[in-house]
């Protein structure tokens, strides 16, 4: 059984390029809805009453998940959910999600004010690392490596954001990069671990970092499917770091790049997507 997806989003980048080129493999036919040009309200949703499902691949977390929410109400399959998404966006939420759901997270305190910032840095050894609470793409994301400096960058955070902007996480600075896991349904289909190119010490595909495969150790995939269970099944981009007691899961991306995942482990990731489209259709 095929049908008609829409792939919404801000621009056709390539990963969009390679769902769109699947597609037809699998009996769908997929195309580019910009989401600057949907203007739903309407409960019938004139702008996307001619598809079967929707893709949510908006960079914007806040964007994808108004968006969700609408194509949800106007009763289009959506994936991913606008519940998955929002918890996504919400750096904090979500992990406060995992935690209690009993998947390990990082270490972190919740920055509103200068006052809660000295506290953390009392509470937690440096280095740390200072981060946004909704943000992605590693925007925005200080490691804090001496008390000196530390007060300084806080100013910037202090004098330059504006209301929700100001809310930040500090954390302990994990080394050794991070590893990728692309979720597809609820099945793991690739993972990938980021180490720093030597130019920036983040470990983000969006910086142009090295990657290279690892093997889907059984804690690894116990890890995520508890994300999943919190998040429900979708299309994630799951980030964790290696720890000496384990693995942390650091955040989850709504709309993954999976390029260089595929690069390096060699997974036909847009054919997995399209399987689970087909899958979701029924």
């Amino acid at each position: 059984m095929g049908g008609k997806v829409a792939i919404v989003a801000d621009r056709v980048g390539w990963e969009e390029r390679q769902l769109i080129e699947t597609a037809g493999a699998f009996d769908l036919d997929v195309e580019w809805v910009n989401d600057e040009a949907l203007c739903l309200g309407d409960p019938d949703a004139g702008s996307l009453s001619d598809f079967d499902a929707v893709l949510v691949r908006s960079r914007s977390y806040t964007r994808g998940g108004l968006l969700a929410s609408l194509a949800e109400a106007s009763r289009i399959p959506t994936l991913n959910s606008a519940s998955a998404i929002h918890a996504c966006e919400n750096k904090l939420a979500l992990r406060t999600e995992l935690r209690a759901a009993g998947v390990p997270v990082p270490d972190f305190r919740l920055v509103l004010s200068r006052r809660d910032f000295v506290k953390a840095l009392e509470q937690l050894p440096l280095p740390l690392v200072l981060k946004p609470v909704f943000g992605g793409m590693g925007k925005r994301v200080t490691l804090l490596r001496h008390p000196d400096t530390a007060q300084s960058v806080y100013d910037y955070v202090e004098d330059l954001g504006h209301a929700f902007e100001q809310a930040c996480l500090v954390e302990p600075y994990i080394e050794g990069g991070s590893i990728r896991c692309l979720v597809v349904g609820r099945e793991p289909v690739a993972v990938a671990r980021f180490v720093s190119g030597g130019l920036d010490w983040r470990n983000n595909a969006a910086l142009g970092n090295r990657t290279r495969k690892v093997e889907q150790e059984p804690e690894l995939l116990k890890i995520v499917d508890g994300v999943v269970d919190v998040l429900g099944s979708g299309v994630y981009g799951v980030d964790l770091f290696e720890t000496a007691s384990g693995y942390v899961v650091n955040e989850v991306n709504h709309a993954p790049a999976f390029r260089a995942v595929a690069s390096a482990t060699g997974v036909d990731i847009p054919s997995a997507v399209a399987r689970h489209v087909v899958e979701v259709l029924g």
